[in-house]
């Protein structure tokens, strides 16, 4: 009967110990289970909201720029989208002046039109955009579009601004003691300045940039401008001939009644020489 008694407790003790090692076995197989879901769920959640920022930009030709550039600005905000930067400009090539009268020049030119648009629209209509800007083209020198993942970025941002929220938290409750009060502003701008971080990631994922550069042929431009070269205003020939020899005339009176205000030098200078042929002629009689 004791033995009976004591095969029994033995038995027991051993089933209880055989219970007890299976309850532990099975905790610690919760918890990993549960850690490794936790894992899967971390990862699924970066996996399927992937931070994907799209950009594109293509170079084409149009048959006039500025048409094209408001038909594009009005398709960007058809689809919700905006303009974020616009030039357009004109470059001379050549330029050549052919005289038609006296005064008048006609100017021929020969000027070469392109513009530069950057526009932000909703990533979901890029396709959709850049399709509809490719009918406007005569032909497209280039297209692209660049994807960047910024997923792990976004990620490491939210696990940083996470832990430095925690220290915070505990900052603020008396188990973490910091210091300096610079140090708890700094801790502060980062946790602003990877919030800012992620929110413009999250507007790059809503909304692509698409920058748009299009020109159109040369354009041969004529206007009659007055002539700038004063050479070219001279008058007639036999005008300019007629007022030479009327200038030529005045001199000439001009000389004579300048050589008669001088009566008196004139009649010294003959007198003087008179005096000097006189003596001159004495001394070679004597001699």
């Amino acid at each position: 009967m004791k033995t009976k008694l004591l095969i029994l407790l033995l038995a027991g003790g051993g089933l209880l110990c055989a219970c007890k090692g299976r309850g532990t076995a099975g905790y610690e197989a919760v918890n990993n289970g549960s850690s490794s879901a936790d894992s899967v769920k971390t990862d699924s959640t970066v996996t399927s909201q992937p931070k994907l920022v799209k950009t594109a930009g293509i170079r084409f030709k149009v048959k006039n720029v500025q048409q094209t550039e408001e038909h594009i600005g009005a398709l960007a905000t058809g689809i919700n989208g905006m303009v974020m930067h616009h030039q357009m400009g004109a470059t001379v090539e050549r330029s050549l002046d052919v005289r038609i009268s006296d005064d008048s020049v006609m100017r021929v030119t020969s000027f070469h039109t392109s513009a530069d648009i950057t526009v932000k629209i909703p990533s979901s209509k890029l396709e959709e955009f850049m399709n509809q800007v490719s009918h406007m083209c005569i032909y497209v020198n280039d297209r692209s579009m660049d994807i960047t993942d910024k997923s792990f970025d976004y990620l490491s941002a939210q696990l940083k601004l996470k832990s430095r929220t925690e220290l915070v938290n505990q900052q603020k409750r008396g188990k973490v003691i910091i210091k300096k009060t610079e140090d708890v502003l700094n801790l502060k701008d980062d946790m602003i300045d990877q919030q800012i971080g992620n929110r413009q990631i999250d507007d790059a994922v809503k909304n692509s940039v698409v920058t748009l550069s299009f020109y159109q042929s040369n354009t041969i431009n004529k206007e009659i401008i007055a002539n700038d070269d004063p050479s070219a205003y001279n008058l007639p020939f036999f005008k300019r001939l007629g007022m030479a020899i009327e200038n030529g005339w005045a001199v000439f009176v001009d000389v004579i009644i300048g050589v008669a205000s001088l009566w008196a030098f004139i009649i010294a200078g003959i007198g003087v020489w008179l005096i000097f042929r006189y003596y001159k002629g004495r001394v070679l009689v004597k001699s």
